[in-house]
């Protein structure tokens, strides 16, 4: 068997941890989950909850500290609530997380409507960045959805005078 530490230790950072004194985490290899309970930390103080905040199954509670800014509401929360069901593991999971996403920046486009507000999406999607860094892309995609947009007003109006002509 080859010793590593003698062919590789020309190579920077590689074998550093394989002394374990110079291994930061290597008394921690050797705990069992029992020792865990007589750590030297004490649990930082709990945030209030204020708010619907939603949790993993895999977790029995709250972490100490967690995000309030965006609880759950509309379409989006009842599909992330549903999502919550199931276990971080599962599709069933991340798919729905990431609808509810992009069903949130709907309801906050509508929300700002609402309010009387015009949204600047292209700024507020990074749009200025866009130009100065990635101009071949951010025209590109300009242009595929002008076609996309083009086609379907197109097909819309197309079935409109067929159904015209038809009543």
């Amino acid at each position: 068997m080859r010793d590593t530490i003698d062919t590789d230790a020309h190579i920077k950072g590689w074998q550093i941890d394989a002394d374990p004194s110079n291994d930061p985490t290597y008394p921690m290899r050797r705990r069992l989950d029992a020792d865990q309970h007589n750590a030297a930390w004490m649990r930082p103080p709990r945030q209030p909850v204020d708010v619907e905040v939603l949790h993993s199954i895999e977790r029995p509670d709250l972490t100490a500290v967690f995000g309030t800014s965006t609880p759950p509401s509309g379409l989006s929360g009842t599909i992330r609530r549903a999502a919550f069901a199931y276990s971080e593991s599962s599709y069933l999971h991340w798919i729905p997380l990431v609808l509810a996403d992009r069903i949130n920046v709907v309801e906050g486009v509508l929300d700002d409507l609402r309010r009387g507000r015009i949204p600047n999406v292209f700024a507020e999607a990074g749009g200025k960045a866009e130009w100065t860094y990635n101009r071949r892309s951010l025209i590109d995609r300009t242009f595929v959805l002008a076609a996309i947009v083009t086609v379907t007003a197109g097909y819309v109006r197309a079935l409109r005078m067929r159904r015209s002509r038809g009543a």
